[in-house]
C-alpha cells in the first residue's frame, strides 16, 4: 500500500520537477515520519517548486512563508486581536499561516534568530504558544524549509537548536545535461505543468501511522546508536576523527531519527522491515546537519560529508 502510494506521489511531482528523483524520495521519507526537512542548494534549483508541487499531490492544506529581516514571530504564529461585540469587546486569535499541515519556510535564514526561534515550538510539540493560550497545529503539521547556502550577505545562521528539529537537511545539487536541456524545454513553453492530487489527507495520516509499526532490526537501531555516538568527540568510543576534528556532535534525536526515517525508507520501497541498509543509506541527511565542526575542520576545509564518511567507516 505505501509504496504504490508513494509511487503515485513521485510520478506526480516528477510532471513538474525534472531530475529530482533522489531529492523526492528523501522527501518522501520525510512526509512519512512526519518530521520536517531542510532544503540546501543554490537559487534555481526548484526547491520552492519541489514543495510546492508536493503540497499541491496532496489533499492537505498549505501555507507558505517568505522569511524576511523584518518578520515578526507574530507574523508566523499569528496573534490576538481585540474586537468589538454586540456585548463589548473580546479578545479573538488569529491563526497565522503556521495553522496549516505543510508549512513552507522560504529562505528560512533571512529572517532573525528571535523570529526564527518562533518555530521552534511548533516543530518539536506541533503546538504554538500566543498570550496566555496554547493552541494545537493540524495533523499532520510538517515544515519544509528552504535555505541558500552561498549567500551570506543578509542572513542569519540557524540556530543548532532549530536544526536539530529538522528530521532530514535534503541538499539540491546541479541537474545533469539531459536533465537540464528538458528543464528548458518544458518550462519556455505555454502550458504550465499540473500536478494531480493524488493522495487524500486521510490516507497520508495512515501512511504516516504505518511507519511507527514497520519492525526494524536490533542490528540497525545498534548501528544508529553507534553513527550518532561516534560523532561525538568526548565518547570514548569515537573515532580519532571525531575527536580532533567535531566541537560537538549529535546527540540522542539523532539517533531516534535515523531509526525513525529508516522505517519511512523501508516503507517507501516496500520492505518488510528496515535493515542496516536503511540506515547507512540516511547516515548524511540525517546526521550532517547535527554537527558542530572544529575551527581546525574548517581551516582544513573539512567538509560534514567527509567527516560522516569516516565515521562510518569507522563504525563499520
Amino acid at each position: 500500500m505505501a509504496r504504490d502510494a508513494t509511487d503515485k506521489l513521485k510520478r506526480a511531482i516528477a510532471v513538474r520537477v525534472v531530475g529530482q528523483e533522489p531529492v523526492i524520495d528523501l522527501m518522501l521519507v520525510a512526509l512519512l515520519a512526519r518530521g520536517h526537512a531542510l532544503l540546501v542548494g543554490v537559487p534555481g534549483l526548484a526547491k520552492t517548486l519541489l514543495v510546492a508541487s508536493l503540497a499541491e499531490a496532496l489533499a492537505l492544506s498549505f501555507g507558505r512563508v517568505q522569511f524576511t529581516p523584518d518578520l515578526l514571530p507574530a507574523d508566523i504564529t499569528g496573534t490576538d486581536v481585540l474586537q468589538n461585540d454586540v456585548g463589548g469587546r473580546s479578545v479573538r486569535f488569529l491563526p497565522g499561516p503556521i495553522f496549516h499541515h505543510l508549512v513552507l519556510a522560504d529562505e528560512i535564514n533571512r529572517t532573525p534568530p528571535k523570529t526564527q526561534a518562533a518555530l521552534l515550538q511548533a516543530m518539536q510539540e506541533r503546538r504554538v504558544t500566543v498570550g496566555t493560550h496554547t493552541h494545537a497545529l493540524p495533523d499532520p503539521f510538517q515544515v519544509f524549509a528552504t535555505r541558500n547556502p552561498i549567500e551570506q550577505e543578509g542572513t542569519y545562521p540557524l540556530p543548532e537548536a532549530q536544526l536539530d528539529r529538522f528530521l532530514l537537511e535534503i541538499h539540491v545539487e546541479y541537474p545533469t545535461l539531459g536533465e537540464e536541456r528538458e528543464i528548458a524545454r518544458r518550462t519556455t513553453g505555454v502550458q504550465v505543468a499540473h500536478v494531480p492530487c493524488v493522495l487524500t489527507g486521510d490516507e497520508v495520516r495512515a501512511l504516516q501511522a504505518l511507519v511507527p509499526r514497520v519492525p526494524v532490526t536490533e542490528a540497525a537501531v545498534e548501528l544508529a546508536v553507534a553513527l550518532g555516538r561516534a560523532t561525538r568527540p568526548m565518547d570514548p568510543k569515537a573515532p580519532r576523527e571525531a575527536r580532533e576534528l567535531v566541537r560537538f556532535g549529535s546527540g540522542p534525536r539523532g539517533s531516534q531519527a535515523l531509526v525513525l526515517a529508516a522505517k519511512a525508507r523501508a516503507a517507501l520501497r516496500g520492505e518488510a522491515a528496515a535493515d542496516v541498509e536503511d540506515v547507512r543509506a540516511l547516515v548524511l541527511p540525517v546526521l550532517r546537519h547535527r554537527l558542530v565542526l572544529s575551527y581546525r575542520a574548517e581551516a582544513e576545509g573539512i567538509r560534514d560529508v567527509d567527516l560522516l564518511e569516516r565515521v562510518i567507516g569507522a563504525v563499520g
